[in-house]
């Protein structure tokens, strides 16, 4: 029965292991520096460690605000906390388990007419303010301090990497350590009073039934990081502010220190000995110190990155948390005790069952003799006056807490709501500037693309006239061979000074030539270089008269007019092309002119 009862401790320990890891390891899981199964085993592995070895200290405090010293009451009381925290979490509202463990216990306190410690709860409510203050404190001084220590060491970026991955881990394990001693009173501390009085020998170590209830806790805990905690680790550090990899480590081993000093007995009778008040060791939120650090961090550098309307929602969080958990705790133990007739408590003397206040002393009044007939009617009497005063009491505080969380809900509608707004407005914003870039970028684009079409037009229309230049200057250099070869058929008396002079005229007129051929071969490089690249890239045995050949086929030139410009016969030309299309494995019925300009 006791393992039963244990199954919402053991809840609550999974739901904290699934959620509250990501406080450790989330910022180097999330950036890729650390494994998640790496980050896993470590934090089970010290969770555990810490669960077993300093778990006490937050359990005894928790202890003192109520005792929750039945089994039935224990395990409403740690599912009234795990409820909470699932349905806080389902309206995406920052949860603590610390909050709702001790709003969970008051509603005990409250149902069965213990009292509650108000000097417990001064000291767990002062650290759920002084948590988050500590934490800034640390992460500011430990920021500084790293700066100090990379600005005078000057650490090459590849090994500061590899010793910010070592100090992640380092700082994770503590860190873990630390999750487990502080937080486990959240999650068995309620079962302390209720805990079998047994002892176990492990060989090596020997566990009382308090150290085997905190292993369970801590297994529990361990469960949550391992089976739950991965997608969790992997969108942390965000909501607040962006972190980079030296503050994550910064911030993790603040959140760390945090714990850890809430939660050492060794610490606090330290600060007893050297004259200082004591450390109250009370279970802190573990969210709550990271959340503080990350601030710390923020207005460190200048507060300009922290989301403010988050600090909001994340406050909002903490102070529903536990009134929720008080009102479901209250709610539930009613319901336990009315109709599965759960034994919620010890104390019998006092609690509401039904719709009256029982007295345990008028249960066992016999009415045999009149001194016991007016005794009972005494009790009755006291009862009767115990209904009326302590009822309405009752009531007014329930609708009064009831109201307070309506009206915190409405508030947290309201900024959901605004924060949409913002969140609508801010995306058309984003869009629209966006859409802006985009069609500078496409202007720009395209104003490129007519230039540069332009360019190469221009380019190709240069070309072919340097071609029919050089065409039309070949035909006149063929006649002018063809007049030569017909002063030869003369005698020396019947060639006239004339005819001389008219071939050097011919000659003198088409002398530049090979000047035009220069600038055509330029032309031909300047306008072909991508299609040079592209050309070898795809059939890179190619020789360079086939490259040129290729150049003048993609300005759509006739065999004719390659073969004047190459100088070279229209046959020769045929062949050429034969020889290429075969090379560049062109089929029979491809336009060989029209493939090549596709490259």
């Amino acid at each position: 029965m006791f393992l039963f009862f244990l199954s919402s401790g053991l809840f609550l320990g999974w739901t904290l292991g699934a959620n509250d890891a990501s406080n450790v390891f989330g910022s180097a899981v999330g950036s890729k520096l650390i494994r998640f199964k790496q980050a896993a085993i470590i934090a089970s592995i010290f969770v555990i460690l810490g669960a077993v070895m300093q778990g006490s200290g937050g359990a005894q405090t928790l202890g003192k605000l109520g005792s929750v010293d039945a089994l039935g009451g224990a395990f409403t009381v740690a599912l009234a906390a795990g409820v909470s925290v699932f349905w806080m979490t389902k309206l995406k509202l920052p949860v603590s388990t610390s909050q709702a463990i001790v709003g969970a216990i008051i509603g005990w306190n409250f149902f069965t007419g213990n009292p509650t410690d108000y000097n417990s709860l001064t000291k767990i409510v002062t650290t759920w303010v002084s948590g988050p203050i500590l934490g800034g404190i640390f992460a500011v001084l430990l920021f500084l301090l790293l700066r100090f220590i990379l600005q005078k060491s000057k650490i090459h970026l590849i090994k500061l990497d590899g010793y910010i991955k070592y100090g992640l881990l380092i700082a994770g394990a503590f860190g873990s350590y630390s999750l487990g001693a502080n937080n486990i009173a959240n999650v068995v501390g309620v079962f302390v009073p209720s805990a079998p009085n047994i002892t176990v020998d492990f060989g090596l170590f020997v566990l009382n039934g308090t150290q085997l209830l905190f292993l369970a806790g801590g297994v529990s805990i361990a469960v949550g990081i391992i089976t739950y905690s991965k997608k969790v680790m992997m969108t942390v550090g965000d909501s607040l502010m962006k972190l980079n990899a030296e503050t994550a480590l910064v911030v993790v081993l603040a959140h760390s220190l945090v714990l850890f000093v809430f939660s050492s007995q060794n610490l606090s009778d330290f600060f007893v000995n050297i004259g200082l008040p004591p450390i109250p060791l009370v279970p802190v939120s573990s969210s709550q110190a990271i959340v503080g650090s990350i601030i710390g961090i923020g207005i460190l550098k200048g507060g300009k990155n922290i989301q403010l309307n988050v600090i909001g929602k994340i406050g909002l969080g903490w102070m529903v948390t536990p009134i929720i958990a008080g009102l479901i705790a209250f709610f539930a133990l009613f319901f336990m005790s009315n109709v599965f007739n759960l034994k919620v408590s010890q104390n019998t003397s006092k609690f509401i069952k039904g719709d009256v206040v029982v007295k345990e002393e008028v249960k066992g009044i016999a009415d045999d003799t009149k001194t016991k007939v007016i005794k009972k009617f005494e009790a009755v009497t006291e009862a009767t006056k115990t209904i009326t005063i302590y009822k309405p009491v009752t009531i007014t505080v329930i609708i009064f807490l009831m109201l307070l969380i309506a009206y915190q809900m409405y508030t947290i509608s309201k900024l959901k709501k605004k924060d949409k707004i913002e969140e609508y407005q801010e995306n058309i914003e984003r869009y629209n500037t966006q859409q802006i870039i985009l069609e500078n970028e496409l202007r720009m684009t395209n104003d490129a693309n007519l230039k540069l079409e332009k360019e190469i037009d221009g380019k190709e229309n240069e070309l072919k006239k340097i071609a029919l230049g050089m065409i039309r200057k070949n035909e006149i250099l063929s006649k002018l061979k063809a007049g030569i070869e017909n002063l030869k058929l003369k005698s020396e008396s019947e060639i006239k000074y004339s005819d001389l002079n008219n071939l050097k005229i011919v000659i003198i007129e088409n002398l530049s030539i090979d000047k035009e051929r220069k600038s055509f071969d330029k032309f031909i490089k300047e306008i072909n270089n991508s299609f040079y690249r592209n050309l070898e890239k795809k059939y890179p045995g190619l020789t360079e008269g086939e490259k040129k050949l290729c150049s003048l086929l993609r300005l759509k030139l006739s065999s004719k007019e390659i073969a004047s410009i190459l100088n070279i016969t229209p046959k020769s030309v045929e062949v050429s092309r034969y020889r290429l299309r075969k090379k560049m494995n062109f089929k029979k019925d491809d336009k060989l002119s029209k493939e090549i300009r596709k490259l």
